[in-house]
């Protein structure tokens, strides 16, 4: 499964791991996700969302309903 963010597209980056001896290899950076459940076009669905997009408000949280009968 890739590591964007259903949001806003991020994805993850790339560079360079540096050792103290300057030994370069090549590592990547991951976007920190939630599994989140959001409103989404008037429907509640289980979406993948960072946490820059949770934190901003760029999601709307699904609400809860009680079924008691």
């Amino acid at each position: 499964m890739a590591q964007v963010c259903d949001i806003c597209g991020k994805g993850p980056q790339f560079g360079n791991k540096i050792s103290h001896a300057h030994n370069v290899s090549r590592r990547r950076w991951n976007v920190n996700l939630r599994p989140v459940r959001a409103r989404v076009n008037g429907a509640n669905k289980r979406v993948r969302v960072c946490t820059t997009c949770l934190k901003s408000g760029k999601v709307v949280k699904a609400s809860v309903s009680s079924n008691t009968a």
